[in-house]
């Protein structure tokens, strides 16, 4: 049988005096930063970033992946979770698993986007708390960073002014968990650290226009108008806002090096440093593809963020940078969803 540690009694501890062992213990925990293998618990690895992460740890025999569906494990169920953790003791997590996607779909189901990640994120980071697990990272996204602010983005802009009002159900969610792995840090010594990557896009992209992220939306209508001989492609906003794209193997590459180097309880960001205009970015795609046809743009649709670019310097300093350009990144991700049309999220 399975005892879930809510169900156990707690010690006759004082507040106080339960933080002042937690710290005590933490400094065993925190006294290396570099691991040597272990149960490593992905969350979400069906997903863009999850099936990233598994290709990344697929040569590394030092780790024992542990992974769940969805139909196998509801990580919005903290009771499924609790069990789950306590079965498995996972030395070390990456929580990927998130509701997701663009601005048209953050839009028009904010509770989906606010209810799902906020019980998601509160059921993993509990768990790992209460079953022990040494290290975790938590993912979150540029869209936490105010709307209107000083570029590149520094992580200790973090909510010094309002954020994109389309983007703010996800925002709020993972600024949430953000506070969570900070508060687990302080007060019981977690470590639990907090990456916050660029826009990401690659293999296993969810490609429907109603609910993906701009580039692999951008894929699949140019693919389609050329496939179909359109004259044109109509695309929201002006074109003008800018967005830092990180592909996501780059971006797996980047979580197995925070696990191994990184114990803070400060944000980092996780990008390449560099911006393209959604118009140019367009542009590419379409030389890519090869379509031929014209770009409108449906400037009564909105933009979103004007501009998103990271101060990526804290990742340099630790030595690591991204080394996928974008025209080869997307170059990659046409190709994958050429050869995977019949069973890519389209």
């Amino acid at each position: 049988m399975v005892v879930l540690a809510g169900d156990q009694a707690a010690p006759s501890l004082s507040l106080e005096n339960e933080a002042l062992l937690d710290t005590a213990g933490a400094s065993a925990r925190h006294a290396g930063m570099s691991t040597s293998g272990g149960k490593l618990f992905i969350t979400g690895h069906q997903g863009l970033v999850g099936r990233a992460l598994m290709r990344h740890y697929a040569d590394k025999p030092e780790w024992q992946v542990i992974t769940r569906t969805k139909a196998e494990l509801d990580l919005r169920d903290q009771h499924a979770t609790d069990a789950f953790f306590a079965a498995e003791r996972p030395d070390q997590v990456i929580l990927a698993a998130a509701t997701v996607g663009g601005i048209k779909a953050s839009y028009t189901h904010p509770v989906d986007f606010l209810l799902n990640n906020l019980q998601i994120q509160n059921s993993v980071l509990s768990a790992a708390h209460r079953f022990d697990t040494k290290k975790l990272l938590f993912l979150g996204s540029t869209c936490i960073y105010p709307k209107v602010v000083e570029m590149p983005i520094r992580e200790d802009s973090l909510m010094t002014a309002p954020m994109e009002e389309t983007n703010a159900p996800y925002g709020v969610a993972k600024i949430a968990g953000i506070k969570l792995c900070q508060g687990y840090r302080h007060q019981y010594g977690r470590d639990f650290i907090c990456g916050m990557p660029a826009n990401l896009y690659g293999s296993f992209d969810n490609f429907d226009p109603e609910h993906s992220h701009v580039l692999p939306s951008l894929i699949r209508r140019f693919h389609e108008a050329k496939l179909h001989n359109k004259p044109s492609v109509t695309l929201w906003g002006s074109g003008k806002p800018t967005r830092e794209f990180l592909f996501v193997d780059d971006l797996a590459s980047a979580c197995a090096f925070l696990l191994e180097n990184y114990s803070s309880p400060d944000i980092i960001n996780i990008g390449t440093g560099a911006e393209i205009s959604i118009r140019d970015a367009a542009e590419a795609i379409k030389t890519i593809i090869g379509y031929t046809g014209e770009i409108l743009w449906d400037t009564t649709q909105p933009d979103g963020n004007p501009r998103r670019l990271l101060d990526v310097s804290r990742m340099a300093n630790l030595g690591w940078k991204a080394s996928t350009d974008f025209r080869e990144g997307v170059a990659r991700t046409y190709q994958w969803f050429l050869d995977n049309r019949a069973t890519a999220r389209v």
